[in-house]
């Protein structure tokens, strides 16, 4: 019998050694330390990339958002706080911003719908490995390559009613050519086709690129099936698409609402406001009226509708998108 108040030994097997590493101390502790390493190395190298983000992103959009609530010409040693006065101007009725609304919807949806469709088949025609294929891929995304100003001068001979490509044009069905850029009825199409020959180049090598990756053993099931033509595309080829339709269209609509050198170059939003879109009217605003205030409040109402645009399209997407 074991002696009153002596301490038992605990059993062998309820000793557990503690895990040492090769200097002896516990091995948590390294393993601390070495996770305290890679965080600390993680956060050095991203520093940059995040400072940019934080300097030339959060803060131009926070302080933007400050703005739209002042009264500002360039002159005065500081913005005057005026409240929601600016919000109030630009919705009250007879607004131009209604007009640039409206303009910047119908170029939106014309140019991004335009260049989806029509990047789709030349992505498809190039997929069938035709003849020189590679020197119409190479023609098909050199105008994305190109500076809109660039697009916009080469756009204005073209449209020019006198000597550009559409006198000839229309000449060969015995019309004359519309004054594209100087019209009201024509300015917000020139610069929706300019824009659309730009971006039509990049949608259709990303279409190409995606039909190329497409899994040959689901087209081959599907035809012995018997499926061909419309229904084989509809029901399979479509589907399979629609992720990359769907960055197609998010960076489409976001990158065609912030068009700006093109409209600069070709019409300088008018004649009137005919063809003045969200981006051309903040500029107007900054920089020609001195209304800094008014430019900001309009800022923040296209970074809003985009913002709301932007969450439409995914939760649709998390719907009619197939990832697998």
């Amino acid at each position: 019998m074991a002696a009153i108040g002596q301490v038992r030994a605990p059993d062998a097997d309820t000793r557990r050694p503690v895990a040492r590493g090769a200097s002896g101390r516990p091995r948590s502790k390294q393993l601390r330390r070495r996770n305290r390493r890679e965080a600390l190395l993680f956060l050095l190298l991203i520093l940059p990339n995040l400072a940019a983000i934080v300097v030339f992103g959060y803060y131009p959009t926070l302080y933007n958002f400050v703005l739209s609530f002042t009264e500002w010409d360039f002159v005065d040693p500081a913005p005057v706080f005026v409240g929601f006065d600016n919000y109030v101007e630009l919705f009250r009725s007879g607004s131009i911003l209604m007009e640039a609304l409206k303009n910047t919807a119908i170029f939106v949806s014309v140019a991004v719908v335009g260049t989806l469709f029509g990047g789709m088949a030349i992505g498809a025609l190039l997929a069938q490995k035709l003849r020189f294929t590679g020197l119409v891929r190479t023609l098909a995304f050199a105008p994305h390559m190109l500076p809109g100003a660039a697009i916009g001068v080469l756009w204005l001979f073209m449209f020019d009613p006198n000597y550009g490509l559409s006198r000839f044009f229309f000449g060969l069905f015995g019309m004359d050519s519309p004054h594209w850029t100087t019209t009201s009825d024509f300015s917000l199409w020139s610069i929706t086709i300019a824009y659309a020959w730009q971006r039509l180049g990049f949608v259709a090598i990303i279409y190409y690129t995606a039909i190329l990756d497409l899994p040959k053993d689901v087209f081959e099931a599907a035809q012995l099936d018997g499926a061909r033509g419309w229904p084989l595309f509809k029901n399979i080829t479509l589907p399979l698409l629609s992720p990359v339709t769907f960055f197609l269209t998010v960076t489409g609509v976001i990158a065609a609402a912030q068009t700006f050198d093109i409209i600069a170059t070709l019409t300088n939003g008018g004649p009137g406001n005919s063809s003045t879109t969200l981006p051309w009217l903040i500029y107007d605003q900054a920089f020609v009226d001195f209304n800094i205030g008014t430019s900001a409040a309009t800022a923040t109402v296209m970074f809003v509708l985009l913002l709301i645009v932007t969450l439409v399209q995914t939760k649709y997407a998390s719907k009619r998108v197939h990832y697998s």
